[in-house]
């Protein structure tokens, strides 16, 4: 029997979504990207799996992009340091597809196709996967009933739903139940988590809480971070060190003013900004704000360093490794959209600041709680805050620890995952 959901989604749902897609694709440079990378994925996927080694297990990792790819990381390496298996990675979204295309554990990398059933069972049926994992939350309904038509083990990883999720609606919560209901397990952050899959009626033999591979992730990167000496040692010998994490200028109106107060009144503070968007006119504007009260330089001329009291750093990916220079840090997106992430300053054990808009990270309201982490609403609160942290050391130092014991605390969440993979296939 067809289910009304389903006829739903497949005839008016997918035929107006990819509409509105091809639209946009029009405007959008990353939605056309997205849909010219699409063009040859067939031919491409069909070429690459040839390559791999079919005497090998084959596990398929999927994620919407390249946040999600992140943690899915530890647990690939895992698998693939302690396992003779094949890794295929799928992406949704080009930023995650094209950022990956180098990434040295896995055996074949491409785009997900646009999910109607026929694409769908064509891309399964290529991919002859022993078992499926996907990260978090992007789970496509007619791939995922082919999936379970070939009755191969699958995995929502780093799973999350809050209790008002709009996926417990009444017809969108049975449509839901019959896609979770046909994983081999779903691995949650926490018990709360659980308990809200719970609330679709799915057996809770396949619901267990392992924690978040986030964790392990930014740890393996911190230590990467320390081994890496971006900077000599004894750089920053003597002074304190402020990294403005991913800012955006709604970050910079309120932080910019407490942080020229902050270096007029104390002389060893030293600023690294980190733009979200390093474009020439966003790392101009940020020079200019600074221009005539306090030197600046650019983080490609250090070499040149001469004492500057403000970096601007104006490349990309290097913003972690950054953060183990940092006494304390602020993480933007969080007086614009939403807060990046907070775990990445908080594993070197340094006070974390951030604006208002943190409630899409439970980490911030975490760390917040534990006394780890400070919301900042004004210019006038940000000063207060970063003149009591730079000029008391131990509360400082105090604050650092209760971030680095909370990071330190939920590590392990990969050794949990791996070993519910290995038992499937």
């Amino acid at each position: 029997m067809i289910q009304p959901w389903y006829v739903l989604y497949n005839y008016i749902v997918l035929p107006v979504l990819y509409i509105i897609l091809y639209l946009l694709g029009f405007f959008n440079e990353k939605i056309k990207r997205g849909i010219k990378g699409r063009k040859t994925l067939f031919f491409d996927l069909a070429t690459n799996i040839k390559k791999i080694d079919k005497e090998k297990k084959t596990i398929w990792f999927h994620s919407s992009s390249m946040g999600e790819f992140e943690q899915a990381k530890p647990i690939i390496e895992k698998l693939r340091k302690e396992k003779n298996v094949n890794i295929i990675v799928t992406f949704f979204s080009p930023s995650g597809y094209e950022n990956s295309l180098k990434y040295p554990y896995a055996d074949v990398i491409s785009y997900l196709p646009f999910d109607t059933p026929r694409l769908a069972e064509k891309f399964v049926k290529i991919i002859k996967a022993d078992a499926v994992v996907f990260m978090r939350y992007d789970i496509w309904p007619n791939i995922i009933l082919q999936i379970q038509k070939y009755k191969i083990p699958s995995f929502i990883v780093d799973a999350t739903m809050r209790s008002d999720s709009k996926r417990k609606l009444p017809f969108i919560k049975n449509f839901h139940k019959k896609l979770y209901s046909g994983f081999s397990k779903i691995l949650t952050v926490s018990d709360a988590d659980v308990n809200n899959f719970l609330s679709f009626g799915i057996d809770g033999g396949k619901v267990t809480a392992v924690g978040d591979t986030r964790f392990d992730r930014v740890y393996q990167k911190s230590i990467q971070a320390k081994e890496k000496k971006l900077l000599p040692d004894n750089f920053f010998n003597g002074k304190k060190v402020f990294v403005f994490g991913s800012s955006w200028e709604s970050d910079e109106e309120v932080v910019f003013p407490a942080l020229m107060k902050l270096l007029r009144y104390d002389p060893d503070t030293i600023v690294i900004v980190v733009p979200h968007e390093p474009t020439i006119l966003h790392l101009e504007k940020i020079e200019h704000t600074f221009i005539n009260k306090f030197s600046t330089i650019r983080f490609s001329y250090l070499n040149n360093y001469n004492n500057e009291r403000v970096i601007i750093v104006d490349s990309i990916g290097i913003l972690l490794t950054l953060y183990y220079y940092a006494d304390v840090a602020y993480v933007g997106g969080s007086f614009k959209q939403g807060i990046h992430n907070v775990l990445e300053p908080a594993v070197y054990g340094i006070p974390v600041l951030f604006g208002p808009k943190f409630h899409n990270s439970q980490e911030a309201e975490i760390l917040i709680k534990l006394g780890g982490a400070f919301v900042i609403s004004n210019k006038r609160e940000t000063y207060i805050k970063l003149r009591g942290l730079f000029s008391n050391n131990q509360s400082r130092i105090n604050t650092g620890n209760i971030c680095y014991g909370y990071v330190n605390n939920n590590i392990g969440a990969t050794d949990k995952i791996s070993e519910e993979i290995c038992r499937f296939i």
